[in-house]
């Protein structure tokens, strides 16, 4: 006990009923602790006896050797948790040996543990009308965490980070039942950010007299991102690869180039997207702006199935259609006129898993088409592409032999807002989120309005039905008519939501202020950062906005699928601070053999030319053997079940799956059910 008495740094007090807890420090580790009873005697209170704790057994010590444990500590501290007359008995106990003592802030939860934590204005954390210690909020924390459920590494950091800046552990904690204090959810602000770009005025372009016309009665000055493609050619023929965030005014750039060539007769314009309903809005849209000078016709990817090719006219000036449904064309021999301009919005879908091969092998096989005598000249048509989310953008712009034009701005800051809640709280933040949005307008004079990305069209159904002020759902599910009225509700402000699929309306244009995410998935995949930023960039419109607001509402623990490897509070923090993937396409085996069958049907002995100027790697040889394995093709020519299969957009073991169903007799209904549940596993 001498020894360690002379080694002790801090004695600390600390109110433990009608005793004292008494602990002993050094260098921040605690070297014993006990308990310290006292005794009133004529000259005032006396140690008792002191009680020294070793695990679950105690050790009497005599009152001499506590009082020679204080002379020889180099401080004596006293909690301020300590009750007044408590505090006065120590001092006057301490007095009468002619030793000083400090009375000091601490933790209450390591005192009562007989652990000395001091605390200051700087660490000190608020819980339960008291102050802790950072360490013992953690732990309180982490018990909320665990009632929760399991969370997150990045989660868990974020919330200690939180913990300690704003030092109130109820604050916090309420955060994980869907709480919305801005000081908390708010993860981070992204600028807005203006390039010097001299603007082009518009009466300086030199363009058909119709389309001059048009746009000097619709602007005075191009935006920085179309003054940028003009002074490189996007008016005088050149291919270009256009990246520029969302609402900068990319899709113009198209229009200008494409109803210009239209208008001086060089071939037809086509405006390819990924998505049916964007096909119909740009339909509509073009119709509008463009209908009197030109003929606008519509093709979509309808036409797989029951090909009939929708409202599909080869003679139309403007031709806007989806990839699938301009690929169909060209596999099933369809005319699709002189083409004298194409315009690919969303080509970063070249990055995707799924649909990036396809579009891969649409533009090879478009670019032979034309040069096959589809455009005025061999190798005249303009090609522009346009996207707002690239993350090699030098090298997808040689890939695709164009002309990069990078815009880095952003016409309105936006907010990134983090919450946890699980499925029936993000409803009650929802309806929260969307009455705050809908309550306030912008300098502008525009209500907030808010696009909920949810994962699935039945939850789109249950989002809108609860939402207080006036919603609707919006995805495939929908006719053309619904989707086209909830379009107007929403652009007349009559709508404080639309609840959607993150698959339809990643590129549908929603001018919204507030973008919630209730799903960070899309179906059963997680959202890529291409597709969170795309997501994302649909908050705040610079003519409507002041500045645009994002929610992600994230359900700790939780996967939409057994096949799902990580949790939605692992997969926010990833995207929140991941950067912008390649654009890169991958062949596997099966989406090899199924460009290379697709290019065949399309070019018969040229598809090895057309397999090898696409953008991904495709194994050429392999897939050709395959592809006489399988007796889709016969030398270089399409076998008739070839035909079939890339008619209907089938990958090789969905052809062999259907096949097998019809020769076992099996109804319809029943091999789809089959290859539903295939998908599903």
């Amino acid at each position: 006990m001498s020894q360690q008495a002379a080694q002790v740094e801090t004695l600390f007090l600390h109110e433990h009923g009608e005793e004292f807890r008494v602990a002993a420090h050094r260098d921040g580790e605690r070297l014993f602790h006990g308990i310290l009873e006292l005794k009133e005697t004529d000259a005032g209170p006396r140690p008792r006896r002191l009680r020294i704790k070793d695990g679950t057994s105690e050790e009497l010590r005599s009152p001499d050797q506590f009082v020679e444990l204080a002379r020889r500590a180099a401080r004596i501290r006293i909690s301020e948790q300590t009750a007044p007359l408590a505090r006065d008995r120590i001092h006057e106990m301490l007095d009468a040996y002619q030793i000083e003592a400090k009375v000091v802030r601490t933790c209450r939860l390591c005192a009562s543990d007989g652990r000395y934590s001091p605390i200051t204005s700087e660490t000190a954390i608020e819980s339960d009308d008291e102050t802790i210690c950072p360490a013992c909020a953690r732990q309180q924390l982490d018990r909320e965490l665990a009632f929760k459920g399991s969370i997150s590494g990045d989660a868990r950091d974020r919330l200690e980070e939180l913990l300690l800046e704003v030092q109130d552990l109820d604050r916090v904690t309420n955060l994980l039942s869907g709480q919305l204090d801005p000081d908390l959810t708010k993860f981070d602000e992204i600028s807005a950010t203006v390039d010097e770009v001299d603007p082009v005025r518009v009466d300086s372009l030199d363009l058909h007299p119709g389309m001059q016309e048009h746009l000097e009665s619709r602007f005075d000055t191009l935006l920085p991102v179309q003054s940028l493609a003009v002074e490189h050619g996007a008016t005088e023929g050149r291919d270009q690869l256009v990246v520029s965030a969302t609402a900068t005014g990319k899709t113009l750039i198209g229009e200008m180039a494409g109803i210009d060539r239209v208008l001086n007769g060089k071939g037809t314009m086509l405006f390819l997207v990924p998505l049916v309903a964007l096909a119909n809005q740009k339909y509509e849209q073009f119709q509008d702006r463009y209908g009197d000078m030109v003929d606008v016709s519509l093709r979509v990817g309808a036409s797989r199935i029951a090909d009939e090719g929708g409202r599909f006219d080869p003679e139309a000036d403007v031709i806007v259609g989806t990839y699938e449904g301009i690929d169909h064309a060209l596999r099933t021999g369809k005319d699709l006129g002189t083409v004298g301009t194409v315009v690919i919005d969303e080509v970063h879908t070249l990055g995707e898993d799924e649909r990036g091969h396809r579009l891969d092998g649409l533009i090879s096989r478009l670019k032979y088409y034309c040069e096959s005598g589809g455009s005025p000249d061999s190798g005249d048509t303009q090609w522009i592409y346009l996207s707002a989310t690239v993350g090699n953008p030098g090298q997808l712009a040689d890939q695709l032999r164009a002309t990069l034009i990078e815009f880095e701005e952003r016409p309105v800051p936006i907010e990134r807002h983090v919450t946890f809640a699980d499925g029936r709280e993000k409803i009650e933040t929802e309806k929260k989120l969307v009455k705050r949005a809908f309550d306030n307008k912008s300098s502008k004079g525009y209500r907030g309005q808010t696009i909920i990305f949810t994962n699935s069209r039945r939850r789109c159904h249950q989002i809108s039905r609860k939402l207080e002020y006036s919603s609707a759902p919006y995805h495939a599910g929908l006719d053309n008519r619904k989707r086209q009225r909830v379009e107007r509700q929403f652009a007349d402000q009559d709508l404080a939501a639309v609840v959607t699929t993150a698959a339809l309306a990643a590129g549908v244009d929603f001018p919204a202020s507030q973008v919630i995410f209730d799903s960070l998935a899309m179906g059963i995949e997680w959202l890529t950062v291409q597709e969170f930023s795309q997501m994302l960039g649909r908050a705040g419109r610079p003519d409507y906005h002041d500045k645009g607001t994002v929610y992600m509402l994230v359900e700790p623990d939780c996967s939409y699928h057994n096949s799902m490897e990580m949790t939605e509070d692992e997969v926010a923090f990833k995207l929140l601070k991941g950067e912008m993937e390649p654009v890169i396409t991958r062949y596997d085996e099966g989406a090899a053999v199924e460009e290379t069958l697709a290019n065949v049907t399309v070019a018969g002995n040229q598809a090895k030319r057309l397999n090898d100027r696409m953008v991904g790697e495709v194994p050429t040889k392999h897939a050709l053997g395959k592809l006489l394995e399988y007796e889709f093709i016969d030398g270089l020519s399409p076998t008739p079940l070839g035909r079939a299969v890339t008619r209907h957009f089938l990958a090789p073991d969905e052809a062999f799956q259907l096949l097998d169903g019809i020769r076992k007799g099996q109804h319809p209904y029943e091999i789809v059910a089959d290859m539903e549940l295939r998908d599903e596993h």
